[in-house]
């Protein structure tokens, strides 16, 4: 590795690995950044992704040349490894908003309620969230989204479940309270048990409805 090289690393990990791979750079005289990234596949086409950079303002500022390419938001958040916490927090947010729009919106269509009338109540009213506008977990609700297409592409339940787990590990190591996203974590497990690792994680909803005709641990 040449000096001055520039490491950009936008998979969710652990924090503390981000920081040992900034160290062992800082050693061969590059530089790093942990730079996870949010917005799913249709932002990505649009170059509308969000980029969490953690690391040294001089290399934050070297690899925004090259994200501002891929995102429209950019954000520089501290030092190596806050990056990471940034995403992981984000990401245990969304899956506790897609289990409570699944819920939401399984129970309405139950009730009787059309599920396309469902969410345009909920979009103009105070549940509304990214998980009910821009990526509902109903089938036919809206196009061009995982939902409407057997759930296929998009998130993978089995990564949700990886990054619900470095949330809770973060969660223990500074004692903090996550009884949601600890319950979310519960939650996806099973679905990786149960035939849904593979597909998108607002398959959520489809687990839910299948519920009552299995046999959960």
């Amino acid at each position: 590795m040449q000096k001055g090289t520039l490491l950009m690393d936008s998979s969710t990990i652990d924090p503390s690995v981000s920081q040992e791979i900034a160290t062992k750079a800082e050693e061969l005289g590059a530089s790093f950044v942990d730079s996870p990234v949010s917005g799913g596949v249709n932002a990505a086409k649009d170059r509308l992704l969000t980029f969490m950079v953690g690391g040294k303002e001089s290399a934050f500022a070297e690899a925004k040349v090259y994200l501002d390419m891929m995102g429209k938001n950019v954000i520089h958040c501290g030092a190596v490894g806050t990056g990471q916490a940034a995403k992981i927090c984000n990401n245990m947010l969304l899956a506790i908003s897609m289990i409570g729009t699944s819920e939401a919106m399984n129970l309405g269509i139950k009730l009787g309620l059309d599920a396309k009338m469902l969410a345009h109540i909920l979009n103009v009213s105070s549940g509304r969230c990214w998980s009910s506008e821009i990526y509902n977990p109903v089938p036919g609700v809206k196009e061009g989204v995982p939902s409407s297409n057997d759930y296929k592409g998009g998130f993978g339940t089995a990564l949700m479940t990886k990054d619900l787990g470095l949330a809770q590990n973060a969660a223990i190591n500074t004692k903090s309270p996550t009884p949601l996203g600890s319950l979310c974590l519960h939650l996806y497990r099973i679905m990786c048990n149960t035939g849904f690792a593979e597909k998108d994680f607002s398959s959520a909803f489809k687990f839910l409805q299948e519920m009552e005709n299995r046999n959960f641990p």
